[in-house]
């Protein structure tokens, strides 16, 4: 373990670092001291945690900051197993935000926990929650989906995938994708669906614009974007079509007894599980 602000110690395992997505005084007290105090930084972009370390005083003291990212493989993984089995600590950093939300890091937690070592929540800013509470829509459910495909034909199955999914959905987009992306959902999801696209959250050119999608899609039409965005689109008001719902129950029922399945299928589509169940019985008979 290694020695922590007042005193305290820094436990050994794999801690995950929220950082900042834009201000750097969104980081929290304990995120600085796990910065400060850990064995070994591993960050996803070494340059912007060296910058963000500078920016409040946390010196590296000898610390070398190891890369791990999209393409990092095997070794990088055996080098910070190795430090955890000499009871090291170790803080790992996205570029921004929470790690592993549409970040690297997900086979760097698999392989600690297979080998049994700590990893520890070191909770903070996240870009979807902070789009979340400006959208104005509702945030009681709410589905993330993450990155669309880059290629439209695979984008438009992604998104007509979505289209029964009775929560709020809560996409991340490449700037110079979002127009498409938008007019895509528009078609996929319904023109006439309310929306919100939150770009370049917490920065000097932070901008929130809720319209219909399908005006979204047409105001953006011509107009490159710059930075992070978020696309945040409300759920349905019109029922999900009878079909697809008996449709997915029969899938269900493929795989699971009618009772998983009808709870499974009226929570994907926001229905009674009760009356799926009927639905279901009616199928059997």
């Amino acid at each position: 373990m290694s020695k922590a602000s007042g005193g305290a110690t820094l436990d050994a395992g794999l801690h995950l670092v929220s950082t900042p997505l834009g201000n750097a005084r969104d980081i929290t007290l304990r995120a600085l001291d796990v910065l400060r105090d850990a064995d070994l930084l591993v960050a996803e972009d070494t340059r912007s945690l060296r910058r963000l370390m500078n920016i409040h005083g946390i010196p590296r003291a000898g610390r070398r900051i190891m890369a791990y990212h999209d393409h990092s493989g095997e070794r990088d993984r055996r080098a910070v197993l190795e430090a955890l089995r000499r009871g090291e600590s170790v803080a790992y950093t996205s570029d921004a935000g929470t790690p592993l939300v549409a970040d690297p890091g997900f086979a760097l937690v698999q392989t600690v926990i297979a080998e049994g070592h700590r990893v520890v929540p070191v909770p903070g800013p996240t870009a979807l929650v902070a789009a979340l509470t400006v959208a104005g829509l509702p945030c009681d459910r709410f589905a993330f989906a993450g990155f669309p495909p880059s290629k439209r034909k695979a984008r438009k199955r992604f998104l007509a995938r979505l289209a029964d999914v009775p929560d709020t959905l809560i996409l991340y987009e490449s700037p110079r994708r979002t127009g498409a992306t938008l007019q895509d959902a528009a078609d996929a999801l319904g023109a006439d669906r309310p929306a919100a696209l939150c770009r370049e959250l917490t920065k000097k050119f932070e901008e929130i614009r809720r319209d219909t999608l399908g005006a979204l899609a047409e105001s953006l039409a011509d107009k490159p974007l710059k930075g992070e965005v978020v696309l945040l689109i409300g759920k349905s008001e019109a029922p999900p079509d009878p079909e697809r719902v008996e449709q997915a129950l029969r899938e269900a029922l493929k795989t699971r007894n009618l009772r998983d399945a009808a709870s499974d299928v009226a929570s994907r589509f926001g229905l009674s599980r009760r009356d799926i169940y009927q639905l279901g019985i009616k199928i059997g008979g």
